[in-house]
C-alpha cells in the first residue's frame, strides 16, 4: 500500500466536511502534473513487480498453524535495512511496505527492472532472494508463504498471539477479526472504520460454499463464539452493525430479543449473511488478501493509455489462469479467486448510492465498489508528447498527428454508461484535459477521501499531489493510470496490471509477471487490438472467479487482434527482420491475412475458452496470447541469447500450460490437497490439522522451487 503519512487521521464526521476541499485540490494538483508532464516523451519501458506474502507460526506440538502479528516487526527491520544501505549510496536489491494486515509484508525490486529482454533474467531470482531475506528476520517457527489467502482467516483462535474480535467495539465491529490483526498504523483502523461510517454499516461479503456429499443443504453456519463470550457487551450493536439495508433501528430492536446462550444461526441472525453462503464482515478479508501486480513505466501517456486500454481486457483472463483463494474463513468457497472478496471489502456506498433507497443525501447512484473493474476506456487519446516514433514537430503542429491505436478505439466499446461528476469533468476540460480522460477522473472523484490528515490539509498544489492521491489510489481498479508524481521528476507515466492472484512459488510468480511484460512488449510491437465492449469485460470478471473456470467458463474475446497486418515492423522499431517485413509477415507468415477474416467481421468477439485465448483457435485463425508473444521473441531472436531465449520460453510455457489444463491452478492444487487429506470429511470444513499440513505444504513448494504438476 506504499509509504504511509505519519499525522492525526480525521474521524469520518470531520473527514466528510473536508471531502470537497480535498477534491477541488486534487484536481488542481493532476491539471498541474498534466499540464507540466503531459509533452513527456521517449521514457524506457521500466517494470517491476509487487509481490505480498502472508507470515505463519507454526505449532508443531499442536499441528496449528496462525498468522503471526509479530511480522510487522520484521517489517520494521527490513525498512531499517533498507534505509541503511540508502544512506551509505547504495542501492538495497528489494524495497519493503507495509500492507493492512499486521500479518503481512510487501516487497518490490529495490529499483525497476530495466527494458532490455535480457533484464528480465533477474526476476525470479530477485524474488528468491526477498523471500529468502524475510525469512531470515522472522521469529523461529515462522515462514513468509505467498498464499492469496490464509485459509482460517476469521477462525477463531486465527491469530498468534491470541486475540479476540470485538463486534461491538474497534474499528471493524468484525464478528471474525480482531482489531489486533489489522496494521497499527492509524491509517489502517481509519481506513477501516470510515468505510463502515460512511457505509452506514459494516461491509457485507457472501461467497457461495462448495456443497460436498456431507455439507448439509440449506448450509447455515452457527453464530461464532465471540456474540455469547464476554467480550460482547452489547449484542443490538454487533447484529445490526450486519444490516446493510438500511433498516439498522428495526435490527437492533430484535437483536435485544434474542437470548445470548441460545443464538440462531447466522443466516437468521444477521441480515447481510446468507445461507449457502461464507459470510465475511471486515476489510481485512479483502484487503487482507495477497496478490501479484506489475507496474509499467510506458513512453509517453499516448502509450500507457493504449496499454491500460489493451491491458484491461486481459486482466480476467489472467485472473482465472492465476486463480489461487479457494477457502475463506476455513470453509471450502465456490469459487477460486479473491477478488469479489475484496470489491466487497472495501465497498463504501450508502444505501442511496446502491439504490436501494432513492437519492437523498447522496449525490450519485454508483454500480461498483472502489475496488473493481474499470469502468471507462481511455483511449490513446490526443497526440500530446508527439509519441515516441515521430519526429520532432513543434507544439502546435501535434493534435495534426494521430496517436498510435487511436484508429481501434470505438466510443461503442465504452458501454456502461460510467456515471462521472459534471463539474470536476468541466474543470478538467477547461484545464486542457480530452473528453475521455476527463470522464475518467470526473468518474474516479464522484468518491470520497476515506482518510483525511489533519496536518496535511493545506498543501502547495504546485509541489504536492496527496490530494489527488488521496483519491486516485483508494479507487483500486483492475487497470490504474497513474501520472508522474511531482516529488519523483525521474518517473514517466505508468500504468499497474492489478488483477493477478499471488503464487504458491517463486517460479510461477515471476512466469505471471514475466508473460504480462512480454504480452506488452508484444501489443506494442504488433499493433495488437484487443478492444471488446466493457461490458463483457465485467462478464469476464465475474465468470473468472468461478471454481475451476479455466475448464469451466467461457470468456469474450475478440476475434481478430491483428490491428493493420500491413504496417512495417520498422516503424515499430523490431529489431532481428528487414525493414520491408509486414506485421502480416511476423504473425502469419504471409503479407496477408489469413483466409476467412472478412472485413465486416473485425470488430466481432467470440466466447473462447482460457486455452483458445492464450493458445490459439485455429478455426476462427485466432493465434492465442501466448503465440502472439512467442512470434514476438522470434523478431527479437537475432539479439537475444540463447540462455534468455530458453528461460523466457519456459515461462510462456507455464502460462501456456495453466492455460491448457495440463498444469494445475494455485487454487485447484489447494483444492486437491484439501478434499484429499485424510481429516477432511466431505463437508467443506478446512480443519486446523488441514490448514496446518497445507501451510507446511505450501511453504515446501516454494522451498522445491520446481512442482511437477503445478509449475513445471
Amino acid at each position: 500500500m506504499g509509504l504511509l503519512t505519519i499525522g492525526t487521521p480525521l474521524p469520518w464526521s470531520e473527514a466528510k466536511k473536508h471531502a470537497p476541499y480535498v477534491r477541488e485540490h486534487g484536481i488542481v494538483q493532476f491539471l498541474n502534473i498534466w499540464n507540466r508532464i503531459k509533452t513527456r516523451r521517449k521514457d524506457h519501458l521500466l517494470w517491476g513487480d509487487e509481490i505480498e506474502y502472508i507470515v505463519v507460526k507454526y505449532d508443531d506440538d499442536e499441528h496449528r498453524a496462525k498468522v503471526s502479528l509479530s511480522a510487522h516487526d520484521c517489517l520494521e527491520k527490513l525498512q531499517i535495512l533498507e534505509l541503511e544501505q540508502i544512506a551509505k549510496g547504495h542501492v538495497f536489491e528489494s524495497s519493503w511496505k507495509p500492507e493492512y494486515g499486521r500479518y503481512m509484508l510487501e516487497g518490490t525490486p529495490g529499483v525497476p527492472y530495466g527494458y532490455t529482454l535480457d533484464d528480465i533474467m533477474g526476476v525470479e531470482e530477485n524474488m528468491v532472494r526477498r523471500r529468502q531475506l524475510a525469512t531470515s528476520l522472522l521469529h523461529p517457527g515462522e515462514a513468509a508463504l505467498t498464499l492469496t489467502n490464509f485459509p482460517r482467516l476469521g477462525c477463531c483462535g486465527f491469530t498468534s498471539p491470541y486475540a479476540s474480535a470485538t463486534p461491538d467495539a474497534g474499528a471493524s465491529l468484525s464478528l471474525f477479526i480482531p482489531n489486533e490483526a489489522i496494521n497499527p498504523h492509524a491509517r489502517f483502523p481509519t481506513l477501516t472504520q470510515n468505510i463502515r461510517e460512511r457505509r452506514g454499516s459494516k461491509v457485507s461479503i457472501n461467497m457461495p460454499i462448495f456443497k460436498d456429499k456431507n455439507t448439509p443443504s440449506p448450509w447455515r453456519e452457527p453464530a461464532p463464539s465471540c456474540l455469547a463470550g464476554h467480550f460482547t457487551k452489547c449484542l443490538s450493536t454487533a447484529i445490526s452493525a450486519g444490516c446493510s439495508n438500511g433498516q439498522v433501528a428495526e435490527t437492533a430492536a430484535a437483536a435485544k430479543l434474542l437470548d445470548k446462550k441460545h443464538l440462531p444461526s447466522l443466516p437468521e441472525m444477521i441480515p447481510d449473511a446468507l445461507p449457502d453462503h461464507i459470510y465475511m464482515d471486515a476489510m481485512c478479508f479483502g484487503m487482507g488478501c495477497c496478490c501479484l501486480q506489475v507496474t509499467f513505466q510506458a513512453c509517453s501517456v499516448e502509450e500507457a493509455r493504449l496499454l491500460y486500454d489493451q491491458l484491461a481486457v486481459v486482466t480476467p483472463i489472467m485472473m482465472a489462469l492465476s486463480a489461487g483463494a479457494p477457502i475463506f474463513r476455513g470453509y471450502l468457497a465456490d469459487v477460486d479467486c479473491r477478488w469479489n472478496v475484496i470489491s466487497g471489502s472495501v465497498d463504501d456506498r450508502t444505501v442511496e448510492e446502491r439504490s436501494l433507497k432513492p437519492l437523498k443525501d447522496s449525490k450519485f447512484e454508483i454500480k461498483k465498489s472502489r475496488y473493481d473493474s474499470i469502468s471507462n476506456y481511455l483511449s490513446p487519446g490526443p497526440m500530446y508528447s508527439g509519441g515516441c516514433e515521430t519526429p520532432d514537430v513543434s507544439l502546435e503542429r501535434l493534435f495534426e498527428i494521430p496517436s498510435k491505436g487511436m484508429e481501434f478505439y470505438k466510443d461503442a466499446y465504452n458501454d456502461l454508461n460510467t456515471v462521472y461528476d459534471p463539474e470536476i469533468y468541466a474543470q478538467l476540460v477547461a484545464g486542457g484535459v480530452d473528453d475521455l480522460l476527463a470522464k475518467h477522473y470526473a468518474h474516479l472523484f464522484i468518491r470520497d477521501p476515506l482518510v483525511v490528515f489533519q496536518e496535511l490539509l493545506e498543501q502547495d498544489d504546485v509541489l504536492s499531489s496527496d490530494h489527488f492521491e488521496n483519491i486516485q489510489s483508494t479507487n483500486w481498479q483492475s487497470m490504474r493510470f497513474k501520472p508522474p508524481p511531482p516529488s519523483m521528476p525521474n518517473i514517466g507515466w505508468r500504468v499497474e496490471f492489478r488483477s493477478m492472484e499471488i503464487q504458491l512459488t517463486d517460479h510461477e510468480n515471476a512466469a505471471f509477471a514475466v508473460f504480462v511484460v512480454l504480452l506488452v512488449r508484444a501489443i506494442l510491437a504488433f499493433d495488437l487490438n484487443f478492444y471488446i465492449p466493457l461490458s463483457k469485460v465485467d462478464e469476464n470478471m465475474q465468470r473468472a472467479h468461478v471454481r475451476d473456470a479455466v475448464h469451466r467458463q467461457k470468456f469474450w474475446f475478440r476475434r481478430h487482434v491483428i490491428g493493420d497486418p500491413n504496417r512495417r515492423l520498422a516503424v515499430r522499431k523490431c529489431q532481428g527482420l528487414a525493414s520491408t517485413t509486414t506485421i502480416g509477415e511476423a504473425v502469419y507468415g504471409t503479407a496477408s491475412v489469413p483466409n476467412g477474416i472478412a472485413p465486416d467481421d473485425r470488430d466481432a468477439c467470440d466466447e473462447m475458452t482460457a486455452d483458445e485465448i492464450m493458445n490459439g483457435k485455429p478455426s476462427t485463425h485466432f493465434l492465442g496470447l501466448a503465440n502472439l508473444v512467442r512470434r514476438y521473441l522470434e523478431i527479437q531472436d537475432p539479439a537475444l541469447g540463447k540462455e534468455t531465449r530458453a528461460r523466457l520460453e519456459t515461462y510462456i510455457d507455464l502460462v501456456s500450460r495453466k492455460a491448457s489444463g495440463d498444469l494445475q491452478t494455485g487454487a485447484t492444487w489447494m483444492r486437491a490437497f484439501v478434499t484429499s487429506h485424510a481429516d477432511y470429511k466431505g463437508d467443506s470444513v478446512v480443519s486446523e490439522t488441514i490448514n496446518y499440513d497445507l501451510c507446511k505444504a505450501v511453504e515446501r513448494l516454494a522451498d522445491q522451487k520446481m512442482v511437477p504438476g503445478l509449475n513445471c
